[in-house]
């Protein structure tokens, strides 16, 4: 890390400080942040350059795309010297119009997912779907036990809920798509499932009360996410003590149409991030593991993932 005034002297520029006010509340790509800032590529690649030299900033690949964030290990006096510049001009307009640019961006990566999923509701359990196979849906049923409370997160129609529920004592099934959930409604009618609800809601921000289950389900839901750590948690929140977290989704992956054909925001996730994760959001005995991989191309991998509320 450098000294304090070079610190100050990076803090300086206002392009710099633009970037760093955005990167602070989302992490963002290069060209969500030229098209915030509406600069040439050029121009925020080589100040975030600065930034990345300076440890102010931290840059994540995923396939071909660099996300950036503001760098969470800034040492507490460097940190109290950015907030003390972005209160000096917090009310420019240059800021105003960024924060209005970052919502639009932030609303559109939503949009984008939600219509992927109202596209296919009714659909999903007859199309493919990466990482959606009956051998590793099986691993995560292994993990089952009879008359309790489940949360399903991301559930779309809830086709794993649908076999949960004919045991559990109740199933919630929450989902960010008003087309899912009217799907998933309809079939818990269509087979007589009163113990299975569907809710409209947020991963990252799931309408549940606190320790109110006793297993979440996340099934091909987190590459999904705009925060994925954030919906670990989530899950953590929710789960009574003695409760389980069981996550299955892609293990890594370079396959970059998957943005396009399925709405992912993340290509996959490493072991090691999965269980990083975990043991963050405050759960025991984590557990990552690879259960299967596809046949053909792009050869999808998938892997089960599981934590223990004490």
């Amino acid at each position: 890390m450098k000294p304090d005034w070079e610190i100050l002297k990076t803090l300086s520029d206002p392009t710099r400080l633009r970037l760093l006010s955005l990167v602070e509340k989302e992490e963002l790509s290069v060209a969500e942040l030229q098209e915030i800032l509406d600069m040439a590529q050029s121009r925020i690649s080589s100040q975030l350059s600065i930034l990345r030299q300076s440890n102010l900033v931290s840059d994540r690949r995923d396939g071909k795309k660099t996300f950036y964030s503001l760098n969470t290990n800034i040492p507490s006096q460097q940190l109290q010297l950015f907030k003390a510049a972005l209160k000096t001009v917090e009310g420019a307009s240059e800021l105003t119009d960024d924060q209005d640019n970052l919502n639009r961006v932030i609303a559109r990566r939503r949009k984008k997912s939600e219509e992927y999923f109202n596209l296919i509701a009714g659909r999903l359990g007859k199309n493919y779907c990466p990482g959606r196979s009956w051998e590793s849906i099986g691993h995560s049923l292994l993990y089952l036990v009879p008359k309790i409370k489940i949360a399903d997160l991301g559930a779309g129609e809830g086709l794993i809920s649908q076999l949960l529920a004919k045991q559990a004592e109740f199933v919630y099934c929450v989902d960010n798509s008003s087309k899912m959930v009217d799907v998933g409604t309809e079939l818990a009618k269509k087979n007589g499932l009163e113990n299975l609800q569907y809710i409209l809601g947020d991963i990252e921000k799931v309408p549940l009360e606190d320790s109110s289950v006793n297993l979440v389900i996340l099934s091909q839901a987190l590459h999904h996410a705009s925060h994925p750590e954030t919906a670990i948690k989530e899950a953590y929140r929710i789960l009574a003590p003695g409760g389980r977290v069981v996550i299955l989704d892609l293990k890594e992956h370079t396959f970059e149409k998957a943005r396009e054909l399925y709405a992912d925001n993340w290509l996959g996730f490493a072991e090691n991030k999965l269980h990083s994760w975990l043991k963050n959001a405050g759960f025991e005995s984590a557990e990552v593991s690879t259960v299967s991989k596809e046949e053909n191309a792009p050869y999808f991998e998938t892997i089960l993932a599981s934590g223990l509320k004490l």
